[in-house]
């Protein structure tokens, strides 16, 4: 069985909480050294007041990097327009010369984001679903004309295109998101699954891909993981817990049951039951004290799978 590809989660650059743009980019460079497969990048624009756009961090990662794979892990797409996320997409990978992919997520934790944007979020999972089809169409046809419940185009041309229709990866946990990977993505990256919910969720996207005429194996799955590598397991909680915490505003026990932390070793052991059940992507969000150490724990984390799978 092989290992999967691996990546690790780009903390978003802000001044005031004394992240700069060089570390993250320093960072960037750093994970591409260590043999990391890739980089990701989370994506919100005022969850709680915090913002992160996914593209741009990705977009200056691209500009100091030559090998490494790019996603984001999850760009909300309903959210915004599918119009000009297809030329931003298309640009970016040019840049990166076929290195993106885009994972997306419809959200929904904060609603207050939503109707910041002016989007009601009741519509979140429709939006996208149009949203997708446009994208597909945008990447490899002229003239494209659509009549949705949420986005009109008519005769609508977006140059540049990619270089091949940038894959779409569908990240979520609900039979919604399921159904959505299965007919219109390219991929699925879960979070919070125990390892048989897991295989369950392969297998319903497998049905789904069926029942659009697609063949199951189209969909690559995978799983998204926040976690936290240090030598003493008790020091490892206190990060991740501090970090997950921070961020949903949730106390960590409701995450825990899901969430690997302790040396690399274990870690890696906590997801290769993961990987025996399909999954061939794997995310780190890696919460250390910095970005440079954040990308050093997850090739440790990469090198320990790579052992798991003897290679």
């Amino acid at each position: 069985m092989q290992a999967p590809h691996v990546s690790v989660m780009l903390r978003g650059w802000d001044i005031r909480t004394g992240t700069t743009g060089a570390m993250v980019l320093e960072a960037a460079r750093r994970a591409e050294a260590l043999g990391l497969d890739g980089l990701v990048a989370g994506d919100h624009v005022t969850f709680y007041g915090y913002g992160n756009d996914g593209l741009v961090t990705l977009t200056a990662a691209a500009a100091v990097t030559e090998r490494i794979d790019l996603k984001t892990a999850v760009y909300l797409l309903p959210l915004r327009h599918p119009v000009p996320v297809a030329l931003q997409v298309a640009q970016l990978d040019q840049l990166s010369m076929g290195r993106f992919t885009l994972g997306i997520g419809v959200g929904g934790e904060d609603p207050h984001e939503f109707w910041s944007c002016g989007v009601d979020p009741r519509t979140r999972g429709a939006r996208t679903n149009e949203a997708i089809v446009i994208l597909k169409r945008l990447w490899t046809e002229d003239g494209v004309t659509f009549q949705g419940r949420h986005f009109t185009l008519e005769d609508v041309t977006v140059y540049p295109k990619p270089f091949r229709p940038v894959p779409i990866f569908v990240g979520g946990r609900s039979e919604a998101a399921l159904r959505r990977a299965g007919r219109l993505g390219d991929g699925y990256t879960g979070i919070w699954l125990s390892p048989e919910r897991f295989a369950r969720a392969v297998e319903q996207i497998g049905a789904f891909a069926a029942e659009a005429g697609r063949a199951p194996g189209e969909v690559e799955p995978g799983m998204q993981f926040w976690t936290s590598v240090a030598e003493d397991r008790s020091a490892a909680r206190a990060l991740v817990a501090r970090g997950m915490e921070a961020t949903y505003r949730l106390p960590f026990e409701r995450f825990e049951r899901y969430t690997p932390y302790g040396t690399a070793r274990e870690v890696a052991e906590f997801i290769w039951q993961f990987v025996e059940r399909g999954a061939r992507h794997v995310n780190l969000i890696t919460t250390q004290e910095t970005p440079e150490e954040a990308v050093e724990r997850a090739a440790e984390v990469r090198h320990a799978l790579h052992e798991l799978a003897g290679e």
